[in-house]
């Protein structure tokens, strides 16, 4: 029996939301957002764009800090439960409807720091080098681009696995990667209720790709980090203890060149 066609994020909306809550769910609270925020850093005052902001987690948690936060997703009811969320407790974030490759929204160097959390891995090629310019372009002079993605190196669902080894007492954990080189679809399975999956897709591209963009937007990397679970995720996830010794997730920090 043929699978059904991955559902967009607009139709995967209320699951979504409902799985990020107020903070993010357990994978965005103790691996990704750890990391994106020690690269972040101090926020107070800046004015923020938060590309591909889903529900509203991450562009909240900024607000708490001080920043001036806009929001941005493709789609309308991600978009439209930020909002909702907004509205009960008001933090001063305002959130649009717009395509991370196209910002006309927004004026050159409206923002002190663009921020992507796990969003340039839903985009296509096109868009991911279009969302590049357009960050480049809405930054100002000293501004910052910041996003975490899957680790290019290590993940890829299909394509990538853990092999576990034990010999005797003692038990090694390897990666296993294939078709690193390659740019193609991961199909992303979400379990919504028990024994019921639904699927999402997301793109692999090595990461000179990712590299070779940025520097094509006017941009380079200044910071490169690679996520570490927490000890919360450590004792929630199965696979908590591997990502301690092989990441699946980076961070990575671009500027502007002179």
């Amino acid at each position: 029996m043929a699978q059904a066609s991955p559902l967009s994020w607009e139709e995967f909306a209320d699951f979504f939301d409902g799985r990020q809550g107020e903070d993010g769910d357990l994978w965005h609270r103790g691996l990704l957002y750890p990391a994106l925020l020690a690269v972040l850093g101090e926020v107070r005052g800046q004015r923020v764009l938060d590309l591909a902001c889903g529900n509203g987690a991450l562009a909240r948690q900024l607000a708490r800090r001080g920043a001036q936060v806009t929001g941005v997703d493709l789609a309308p009811t991600l978009v439209a439960r930020a909002r909702q969320r907004e509205a009960r407790a008001p933090l001063g974030v305002s959130y649009h409807v717009a395509d991370a490759g196209d910002l006309g929204l927004f004026q050159e160097e409206s923002f002190d720091l663009v921020v992507c959390n796990m969003g340039v891995l839903d985009m296509t090629d096109d868009t991911v080098q279009k969302a590049f310019i357009e960050a480049a372009r809405v930054m100002t002079a000293k501004g910052r681009f910041v996003f975490c993605t899957q680790h290019p190196c290590f993940e890829g669902n299909d394509t990538a696995a853990w092999v576990v080894e034990k010999v005797g007492r003692t038990t090694t954990v390897w990666r296993k990667i294939a078709k690193y080189r390659q740019h193609y679809e991961i199909m992303n399975h979400w379990r919504v209720v028990p024994n019921q999956f639904v699927r999402t897709v997301s793109y692999h591209r090595p990461l000179s790709w990712y590299i070779r963009c940025l520097r094509e937007a006017g941009l380079a990397v200044t910071a490169f980090e690679e996520n570490n679970p927490t000890e919360e995720f450590i004792q929630q996830d199965n696979e908590g203890a591997w990502i301690q010794e092989i990441p699946l997730h980076c961070v990575v920090e671009a500027r502007k060149l002179a």
